[in-house]
């Protein structure tokens, strides 16, 4: 099963999108995905990672829960 670990900085006051990530996330997957992890870091981070594949960082990418939506659709199985 798939395994997505959400990355945040801790300093930067990310608490509240990694678990607005980890909501939409579990809400469109449910079932179909084994955990959504949320992950302390610094520094300005805020990644998702699906079975240790970086498919979204906030340095790259704007933050849009429908877009990394989009992103983890394709790593999980059926």
């Amino acid at each position: 099963m798939t395994a997505i670990e959400i990355e945040y900085c801790v300093p930067c006051g990310f608490l509240d999108r990694a678990e607005e990530i980890q909501h939409t996330l579990l809400q469109q997957f449910g079932q179909q995905i084994e955990r959504v992890a949320l992950v302390t870091g610094d520094h300005g981070v805020l990644t998702v990672t699906v079975d240790g594949e970086r498919v979204w960082d906030k340095s790259e990418d704007e933050y849009d829960p429908d877009l990394i939506l989009r992103r983890v659709r394709p790593h999980v199985s059926a």
